[in-house]
């Protein structure tokens, strides 16, 4: 009899401390997204474990990097493993969505901390769905992170990242208080919002971590950069841990704090664009100037509504027809710079103004320095 009692209450005592003690994370299936690289729209299938939540008539998201030159020219390394999975948003308002079963429901009342490799690529060369010309898929999308009661069934929005403007691998870090619960998760690319248009962007995913059961009073880690993983090697000796031993995120040094705040920003306002350089009577970019023109790109990329025009300014020594010239080739190509990476060209604008506006005298080189420039103007805010 005791021992009847005893093989009843034990299944019990083992359920209990599942309950109420250390509780197991939930896992995801291939949560690396470790498959066969190609496009979604040449028959690829998705990484097992995965399963398309996208829009009837749009191809399945992509696995990269695939050899060569890559699916749409994506070309970026795994952070984890050998693959990974690009979503995009296209401008005819249809975004790529990927969903799977979890090994344990989300439970409503609970709270749970979730991580993910996130960036975007440079390039993302494909067939617009709007003109059928290829274009870069380029702008910077979000994470939204949905709880279903099945595949794609977007119940309830359990997180969302910031833009994901970065574009080597950073972990991103969500926090999850599901009010109802969940037994498939749902992760879904999505447009900068408020969203006045559609446009085309793309969002690469890695890495995904468990799911960990917190109690609902921890606050998750900030984002982190991740941009170059430690080499394999042997651990490090046990003993006491430092104090602080958060990862240190170096940030690159803004060119243009003009373009920090959009909301402060008017229209008609100019600013110089400092570590611009071309060689002498050329108009050609020089690999120096690459960082303050992915500075401009990123900033009209995360703010679809702002046009702008390009400005050409030359120093005063030169003939007027020479100037005028050599200060529209040089803004052009700025704009050309642009449109490749994925700015539409209705929002840019390019003019050269020869040596017409001065800015200081062109009696000393510093002054004649200061007049070779190139200018953003805003011509618009709202669109």
């Amino acid at each position: 009899m005791r021992r009847s009692i005893f093989l009843v209450i034990f299944p019990i005592l083992l359920l209990s401390v599942g309950l109420f003690g250390q509780e197991e994370p939930i896992k995801l299936i291939n949560p690396s997204f470790e498959g066969v690289p190609g496009e979604g729209g040449n028959g690829n299938r998705l990484p097992d474990g995965w399963y398309d939540c996208g829009f009837p008539g749009e191809t399945p998201p992509d696995v990269h990097p695939k050899d060569g030159v890559g699916a749409f020219q994506v070309t970026k390394a795994p952070f984890n493993g050998k693959t990974y999975i690009g979503l995009v948003v296209r401008e005819n308002d249809t975004w790529e969505m990927v969903s799977q079963r979890l090994s344990a429901p989300l439970q409503s009342g609970k709270c749970f901390d979730f991580s993910m490799s996130l960036c975007r690529s440079e390039v993302y060369m494909s067939a617009s769905r709007v003109s059928n010309i290829e274009v870069n898929y380029a702008a910077p999308v979000k994470l939204r992170i949905w709880g279903g009661s099945s595949y794609c069934a977007r119940t309830e929005l359990l997180a969302e990242s910031s833009l994901v403007i970065n574009t080597n691998w950073k972990n991103y870090n969500f926090h999850f208080e599901p009010k109802q619960t969940h037994s498939y998760i749902i992760f879904e690319a999505f447009y900068k919002t408020p969203t006045p248009f559609p446009y085309n962007g793309n969002l690469l995913l890695d890495n995904a971590s468990d799911i960990f059961p917190v109690p609902c009073s921890a606050t998750p880690p900030d984002i982190v950069d991740v941009s170059t993983p430690p080499p394999p090697g042997p651990k490090p000796p046990s003993g006491p841990k430092p104090t602080n031993d958060s990862p240190v995120v170096k940030k690159t040094p803004v060119i243009l704090k003009e373009l920090e705040d959009p909301a402060k920003l008017t229209t008609g306002q100019t600013i110089r664009m400092e570590q611009l350089y071309f060689p002498a009577d050329s108009s050609t970019i020089t690999k120096s100037s690459v960082p303050v023109l992915n500075e401009v790109y990123d900033f009209l990329a995360a703010n679809p509504k702002v046009a702008v025009e390009i400005g050409g300014h030359t120093n005063g020594t030169p003939s007027h027809e020479y100037c005028d010239r050599l200060s529209t080739e040089r803004a052009k190509a700025i704009v050309d710079y642009l449109v490749e990476k994925g700015i539409a060209r209705k929002r840019l604008q390019y003019k050269g103004y020869g040596k017409r506006k001065p800015i200081d005298t062109n009696k000393t080189a510093a002054g004649r320095k200061k007049n070779q420039r190139v200018e953003i103007k805003i011509l618009s805010v709202t669109g």
